[in-house]
């Protein structure tokens, strides 16, 4: 399990035109190889008089699927430079398609290559990226002397505070990055003299978007 990852939320679309040629991005989240050629699919028949749907898309923690066609344009110009575009991003799960409708005048090799990366880049800049941190939910409790120290401690840390329950004591659930367990809970011990209780809950993946924090159950 990777403790984070940068992965597509929202994909969306943009186009760039070169010398008349217009390439339109398409930009997608994807979790299987069937999703990927069912989006592909779709974007045949979205832009089905179009010159070129070439596609590159990636799968796995360890970009263990990676697969990218050039539908049609030379070897090795389309295809492969988009999909250089995601591995050098450190994009998962995520596809692009890339249409092209001609506009009269050949590219040439290196052209098309800074063509289909252009676009490729262009489509992510327009979507939502979001890096997915592992963790795991800490239940805190404490009494009313020691919630002004733990509230310092998430503070410092810039720990996500899930929930807080006010009754006669203060029951905190805080969301914490898989690799500071330990010291979370080393810090809050020591700083509540003992006091506080400490229970571990779900593990999950979370992520901020537009300042929302996110829990994925993957």
């Amino acid at each position: 399990m990777l403790e984070k990852y940068r992965t597509v939320y929202m994909g969306r679309e943009a186009e760039i035109i070169e010398k008349k040629s217009r390439f339109i991005a398409t930009v997608r989240p994807i979790k299987s190889e069937d999703e990927a050629i069912a989006f592909i699919e779709s974007m045949r028949k979205k832009y089905w008089d179009a010159t070129h749907n070439c596609f590159a898309y990636v799968i796995g923690e360890r970009f263990q699927v990676q697969r990218c066609s050039d539908d049609g344009e030379p070897g090795g110009t389309a295809g492969k430079p988009m999909l250089d575009v995601l591995l050098g991003e450190e994009i998962h799960d995520t596809i692009v398609v890339v249409t092209r409708y001609f506009g009269g005048t050949l590219l040439g090799t290196g052209g098309l290559v800074r063509a289909y990366q252009g676009a490729a880049k262009a489509g992510l800049h327009a979507s939502t990226v979001i890096e997915k941190n592992w963790g795991r939910k800490l239940k805190i409790g404490t009494d009313y002397t020691g919630l002004g120290k733990i509230q310092y401690i998430l503070g410092q840390r810039k720990l996500s505070v899930l929930d807080t329950v006010y009754t006669d004591k203060v029951d905190i659930e805080v969301l914490i990055p898989i690799d500071q367990i330990g010291s979370v809970k080393a810090e809050i011990i020591e700083g509540t003299n003992g006091q506080a209780r400490i229970e571990e809950g779900e593990e999950c993946y979370f992520a901020e978007v537009d300042k929302e924090m996110i829990l994925f159950s993957e």
